[in-house]
């Protein structure tokens, strides 16, 4: 017998990262309103280091789906591989050319990875789809805030939110 409800342990979940970057953040404001400069000093620097990682966790949750659509994404040594019910392939991420999301009439949306071979289409609500924003990150010059407001926007369309034209090539 579960002690909480299935909601409730989904919501602690999707935000676990957040609620320990703000415990983090917490506890270092704690320990910065101790006295002596060096505690206080460790505990400033603490409470900044929370604020970070509590950025990065709303990012993260921004981006995150609900990880109900068909196929299942992984993210291993930099390439990202995609095992769909009708298609799949991998690719590196050191060989993306471009990135895109397409969004259909419907509302179901997907990632377009350009590559030299050719493209990889991955639904953005497939299982494991959320392990793409570290893949994301990666890529020189990508802005996440431009991708997370295209990404949480509606409308049909493609939209490109990266490419390797006047980008630095990956290393």
């Amino acid at each position: 017998m579960e002690f909480f409800r299935p909601e409730a342990v989904a919501i602690i979940a999707r935000w676990r990262e957040a609620l320990i970057a703000a415990g983090v953040g917490i506890l270092g404001l704690w320990i910065a309103l101790r006295p002596g400069p060096i505690v206080s000093g460790f505990g400033y620097a603490l409470t900044a280091f929370g604020v970070i990682l509590l950025i990065l966790a709303l990012r993260r949750i921004r981006f995150a789906r609900a990880g109900d659509g068909p196929g299942v994404v992984t993210l291993d040594e930099g390439r990202i591989a995609y095992l769909g019910p009708y298609y799949g392939g991998t690719v590196a991420v050191q060989e993306l050319t471009r990135l895109a999301l397409r969004r259909g009439d419907d509302g179901a949306s997907n990632w377009v990875l350009a590559h030299p071979e050719g493209v990889l289409v991955i639904p953005t609500n497939a299982v494991g789809a959320d392990v793409l924003f570290d893949a994301f990150t990666t890529l020189p010059g990508l802005n996440m805030a431009h991708l997370l407001r295209t990404l949480n926007a509606g409308g049909p369309g493609t939209v490109t939110l990266w490419s390797t034209q006047d980008r630095p090539a990956l290393t």
